[in-house]
């Protein structure tokens, strides 16, 4: 393991392990001794590793408050509060749902549906911009305190965390409602070639899509903050097309034991790839 203070190869590890059960090394350039944590945002955790990325993607993926996290581990010998799982999603949500954006870029089809959704922020709703291709799969999503002209370039404009470079490519046909700010922010951003589409039967694949950060958000009763909204919702929204087992729409499932071993997999594999980031 190279040192991670001057970068040297010349290491050598030790037979002491931390407390939590990290390995131990000591540069033979620098003399300075490090674990497998150290430089890596997980270093300083009290709770190993992989404890707490399990608790923030069950924070982000099931509708449990931070009490409920917090006593369903307690009844598995870990002890910390509520608000350790506030600080846990704050500091690690932002990093897995990096992970998984760039693990999907350029896989996006070229025909895209775009829609807004409310999401409602210390008491006033705010706008989520939302875009899914034509099978089903996520483009982006971007939370807006204002729905006009600045916030729908933002959502398709170069640059992350945007649409387009989400995706990788420019799309050949956009679908969205009648909003009147989406011809000219398509066409500023996109280009005079894609093809733009405005009918809300069109779009009703969106529409249905926007359920699931509905139906998660809701026993919340809101976010108090925008920075904390955005933040939930694009971490909902990535590990929900990373555990999406359909590929294209009207796909067949395969049986539910399969299913489960699936999820499984994808689920350590995620685990593996953050803590290695």
């Amino acid at each position: 393991m190279s040192c991670p203070h001057c970068t040297s190869a010349t290491t050598t590890e030790h037979s002491r392990k931390t407390q939590l059960g990290y390995r131990t090394f000591q540069c033979r350039t620098c003399r300075r001794i490090f674990n497998e944590r150290t430089n890596t945002p997980f270093n300083y955790l009290e709770y190993p590793t992989d404890l707490v990325l399990l608790v923030v993607l069950w924070r982000v993926r099931y509708k449990l408050s931070l009490r409920d996290l917090a006593e369903m581990f307690l009844h598995r010998g870990f002890v910390f509060t509520h608000e350790a799982v506030r600080e846990w999603e704050a500091r690690f949500a932002p990093l897995v749902a990096d992970k998984l954006r760039a693990k999907r870029k350029g896989q996006a089809g070229c025909s895209w549906h775009v829609d807004e959704t409310y999401i409602k922020v210390a008491g006033v709703w705010k706008y989520l911009y939302r875009a899914i291709d034509r099978d089903g799969n996520l483009v982006d999503s971007m939370l807006s305190e204002h729905r006009d002209m600045d916030a729908a370039k933002r959502f398709f404009a170069h640059g992350a965390p945007a649409a387009l470079d989400s995706a990788g490519q420019v799309p050949e046909r956009v679908t969205t409602d009648g909003h009147d700010s989406y011809p000219r922010a398509i066409r500023e951003t996109l280009g005079e070639e894609v093809t733009h589409r405005c009918n809300q039967y069109l779009n009703n694949r969106i529409e249905q899509d926007h359920r699931g950060i509905k139906q998660r958000y809701y026993p919340m009763c809101g976010f108090g903050t925008v920075d904390s909204a955005a933040r939930f919702s694009r971490a909902f929204d990535e590990q929900r097309q990373y555990f999406r087992l359909r590929s294209r729409m009207c796909q067949p499932l395969p049986p539910l034991a399969e299913q489960r071993r699936e999820d499984c997999a994808r689920f350590q594999a995620l685990i593996v790839e953050v803590m290695a980031a």
